[in-house]
C-alpha cells in the first residue's frame, strides 16, 4: 500500500502521512524543501520517498506523476496550498498567482493524471483539500477563498463521473475550518474562532476517507456553517467571513484610513 502526499513538509499534510504511516502504508512525501521533508520523514514507520518539487512549476506535477505512473499507488491526497492576506487592491500579483498555481492548477493536473490512472486499473482515491472557505467568499483572502471553491466543485463533479460508470475509485473532498497550522502564520491571519488541532483535523479526515465519506468536514461548528449558509444572504455570509478574520482585518482597516486621511491633508494642503 503506497500513499502521495503534497504539501507533506509540515501541517496538515505530514500528519496526514505520518497516520497513514501508522496505517501500514509507505508514503511519498511531496514539497519544496528537501530539509523540512527529512524531519517529517524521521518520523514515519514505513517505506518513504522523499521527492523535493515545487508544485507551482506545471512541469514538476507531470514529473511527479511519472515517477510514480508504473507503481502501485493506493492515496493521492492533494494538500499543497497557499494564500495571500489582505485587501485585493493592495496585495502582491505575483504572490496571488503562484497561490493560484498551487491550490488550483497543481490540483487540476495532479487530479487529472492520476485520476486517468486510476480509472484505468479501477481502483485508488484521490483526496483533495479545500477548505469550509469554499462555502463563502472571503473578503481580504479573496483569491484563495475562490481557488478552494474550484477544488471543491472540482472533486463533487468527479464523484458523479465515477458514480454513473460504476467504477471504483473513491475521491474525497477535505473541508477544514480555521486549523493550527505555518499556513495561518504565513498569511498572519487570527481568527474569530478556535482554531482545531492539525492532528484532530487530520485524524477524523484519514477516518472519514476509509468511510468514503465524499465531503468532509471537521467539527460541528463547521458543518452547522455550511448548512446555515444555504438559507443566509450573500451580504450576510460576506460580513461574517470578513469578521472571522477579525485582528488583522482591524488593523488593516485603521491602517486604510490613516492612509486616506492623510492623502486628504496633502489634497487640502
Amino acid at each position: 500500500m503506497k500513499a502521495i502526499i503534497t504539501g507533506a513538509s509540515s501541517g496538515m499534510g505530514a500528519e496526514m502521512a505520518r497516520i497513514l504511516s501508522r496505517k501500514g502504508y509507505d508514503v511519498v512525501l511531496v514539497s519544496r524543501t528537501r530539509e523540512n521533508l527529512e524531519k517529517v520523514a524521521k518520523d514515519i514507520k514505513t517505506k518513504v520517498d522523499i521527492v523535493p518539487l515545487d508544485l507551482t512549476v506545471e512541469a514538476n506535477c507531470h514529473k511527479l506523476y511519472d515517477l510514480y505512473k508504473d507503481e502501485d499507488i493506493d492515496i493521492l491526497i492533494n494538500c499543497a496550498g497557499s494564500g495571500v492576506y489582505g485587501f485585493l487592491d493592495k496585495t502582491n500579483m505575483e504572490d496571488e498567482l503562484q497561490s493560484i498555481k498551487l491550490d488550483v492548477i497543481a490540483v487540476q493536473i495532479l487530479t487529472k493524471l492520476f485520476y486517468e490512472k486510476f480509472m484505468r486499473e479501477n481502483k485508488g482515491r484521490i483526496m483533495n483539500v479545500s477548505s469550509i472557505a469554499a462555502f463563502q467568499p472571503g473578503p481580504l483572502m479573496a483569491s484563495y477563498y475562490a481557488s478552494k471553491v474550484y477544488v471543491y466543485s472540482l472533486t463533487i463533479a468527479l464523484y458523479e463521473e465515477i458514480r454513473r460508470r460504476k467504477r471504483n475509485v473513491k475521491v474525497h473532498v477535505l473541508c477544514p475550518g480555521p486549523t493550527k497550522t505555518n499556513f495561518i502564520k504565513k498569511c498572519g491571519v487570527s481568527f474569530a474562532v478556535k482554531e482545531m488541532s492539525c492532528e484532530r483535523v487530520c485524524e477524523y479526515a484519514i477516518k472519514q476517507m476509509f468511510k468514503d465519506k465524499l465531503i468532509i468536514i471537521p467539527g460541528p461548528l463547521y458543518k452547522l456553517m455550511k448548512f446555515a449558509e444555504r438559507f443566509s444572504p450573500e451580504t450576510f455570509t460576506i460580513k461574517f467571513a470578513y469578521r472571522m478574520q477579525k485582528k488583522k482585518a482591524d488593523r488593516l482597516v485603521k491602517q486604510e484610513k490613516r492612509r486616506a486621511k492623510l492623502e486628504s491633508k496633502k489634497q487640502v494642503k
